[in-house]
């Protein structure tokens, strides 16, 4: 997925900071083609996971002292605490200048970011992962790499459940894609309502290439070719499957907000898979976790940008939607 222009491009990038990173990924539209955001020149968002986040900041902060705000000045176990105990666990540095791009950069510590992918806990660096992603790094870390095919197979099912028994292959991608934007406030302020559709049309065929496998795999899921849709069994028994194999923090809030008539796992979740009204349950689910990490987040990134970046990346949010809005007027 990477052409030979960005993976030079990434390796230089990388040089500029400590090499204690085991798994590193470019996203967004500044490294995939997005409808209506053609600029080749957007900023490219990467995500490096770390082992030792307190040791990497201190080395970082020696490196590259600028791309830090005025919280660099507390040193780097308050940089660690404030990424690892507010929010969604990542800590980004914004409107970074590196080999002539601009990018944005967020660390996460591994086994924060692995827990995440399994549970979705936060659904935050385990949503951009559901989508197209640019890898740049990969250590051999078997329970990251388990968990990263773990979590596609998650969006796949919890797709599953969202979905009626007919769709396109398209509706599908789209479903997937939108799943850590539900309940995100960003969605009504700043960002492109057709975000996601943006993101979809012009990558279907890596989406393909990402769930390939997972969907040979499904039972209860048949490709009518010649219709080109798919076709899924809705049983009970079927949507009973689906739910066991959601991640823990989802089923958690399906219950809570649910069955509250108590049992084991097992018996709340068939309940569940009775219940008509499962689809609007995974939903609802699905918003909470996504409104409490992106509203955290974005509270977090003042601070960690500092006034005049926050400002200068709000004014080309802004700008952008301005743009938007204009020109679909027209």
């Amino acid at each position: 997925m990477t052409s030979n222009m960005n993976r030079f491009l990434f390796t230089r990038i990388l040089k500029h900071f400590p090499s204690d990173i085991t798994f590193a990924f470019a996203y967004g539209s500044g490294v995939f083609h997005q409808d209506g955001n053609a600029n080749p020149n957007n900023m490219i968002d990467l995500v490096f996971a770390v082992d030792k986040t307190k040791d990497w900041h201190a080395e970082n902060m020696e490196r590259n002292p600028v791309h830090y705000s005025g919280l660099r000045f507390m040193g780097p176990s308050v940089i660690t605490a404030f990424q690892e105990k507010i929010g969604a666990g990542v800590y980004y540095n914004t409107l970074v200048h590196c080999e002539k791009r601009l990018i944005k950069y967020g660390v996460v510590q591994v086994d924060s970011l692995t827990e995440d992918l399994n549970k979705w806990n936060h659904l935050y660096i385990s949503g951009r992962l559901h989508k197209p992603v640019n890898i740049i790094r990969r250590d051999n870390n078997k329970s990251l790499s388990a968990a990263l095919q773990t979590n596609l197979r998650s969006a796949l099912t919890t797709a599953l459940l969202l979905l009626p028994e007919s769709f396109s292959e398209e509706q599908l991608f789209h479903t997937i894609a939108g799943l850590s934007y539900h309940g995100d406030f960003r969605m009504t302020f700043g960002e492109n309502k057709n975000k996601v559709h943006n993101i979809v049309k012009p990558n279907l065929k890596h989406f393909q290439e990402y769930y390939r496998g997972f969907l040979e795999e499904e039972d209860h899921l048949h490709w009518d070719k010649d219709k080109g849709i798919y076709q899924q069994e809705t049983s009970s028994a079927c949507i009973f499957s689906h739910l066991q194999r959601l991640p823990s923090h989802l089923q958690h809030l399906m219950i809570k907000n649910g069955d509250n008539r108590g049992g084991d796992l097992e018996e709340m979740l068939k309940r569940i898979s009775e219940d008509k009204n499962q689809a609007k349950m995974v939903n609802e689910a699905l918003q909470k976790i996504v409104e409490k990490s992106s509203r955290s987040q974005s509270l977090k990134a003042i601070p960690a940008a500092g006034v005049v970046k926050t400002v200068k990346y709000s004014s080309q949010k802004l700008m952008k939607m301005w743009k938007r809005s204009t020109s679909n007027n027209r």
